[in-house]
């Protein structure tokens, strides 16, 4: 079967800022996102898609024409509402601060499979639409392209992060043990009896932060996941 590529978007004001965009309309890149954006585009250049698939969401849509720009006409974006953000509903453009007293924020780290956003998505739902699109996608390039076609999905955090948990063969409710920083690559190959996970949070970058004892505390004294995902390490 083929291996799909996930890639997070770049970061956005949003993230910086720490609000929680969703489905919220104009939430673009900032200028780090277009820099990481024209970065992974570096990064991927060597590898000819047998297609780019993007969540329609102009964030992802930036980050996937960057990575478009310059290759034959056959690597155009397509778009798929499967790979679309999360509907927080209420929780749509508030800040992660104020959110993180809200009841419901305990139920989102403790048992994601339970939660269903007020007037949005439950997240068991975003995890099967995201997984029915990404796996129905790939039979359908194993098809036209064999098997060993490699394709690009450009998609959110937590949209990621569930496709990664069915992967893994992990619960809903573990999936906030997984992080998923913007610009970030994780690699699925699916394969008759089982998908593998060749990669995931990969960011080709260095390890300095390994080696920072200050940002190693700032990450060990956070305990609960950044609902839509954050800003990434470099925004610690």
């Amino acid at each position: 079967m083929p291996t799909v590529v996930l890639v997070r978007h770049g970061r956005t004001t949003a993230n910086a800022s720490g609000v929680l965009a969703g489905r919220s309309p104009g939430v673009g890149l900032d200028e780090t996102g277009v820099a990481g954006a024209a970065a992974l585009a570096e990064r991927l250049a060597r590898i000819e898609p047998a297609a780019l698939v993007s969540s329609p969401l102009e964030r992802c849509m930036q980050t996937a024409s960057a990575i478009a720009a310059g290759r034959a006409p056959g690597a155009a974006v397509v778009t798929d509402e499967g790979l679309t953000e999360c509907d927080y509903g209420a929780w749509t453009g508030r800040s992660l601060d104020g959110l993180r007293r809200e009841k419901l924020w305990k139920v989102v780290q403790e048992h994601p499979s339970g939660v269903v956003f007020p007037g949005g998505e439950a997240l068991r739902a975003v995890q099967q639409r995201a997984v029915e699109a990404v796996r129905s996608r790939d039979a359908a390039l194993a098809e036209t392209h064999g098997p060993g076609a490699v394709w690009f999905a450009v998609s959110h955090a937590d949209v990621i992060k569930a496709i990664l948990a069915d992967a893994l063969g992990m619960h809903l409710d573990q999936f906030q043990r997984l992080v998923i920083d913007p610009c970030s690559v994780s690699v699925v190959s699916y394969t008759e009896r089982r998908p593998f996970v060749l990669r995931l949070n990969d960011l080709g970058g260095e390890l300095g932060f390994l080696r920072s004892p200050a940002r190693r505390k700032r990450r060990a004294s956070r305990t609960d996941a950044v609902v839509g995902g954050g800003a990434g390490d470099a925004a610690e």
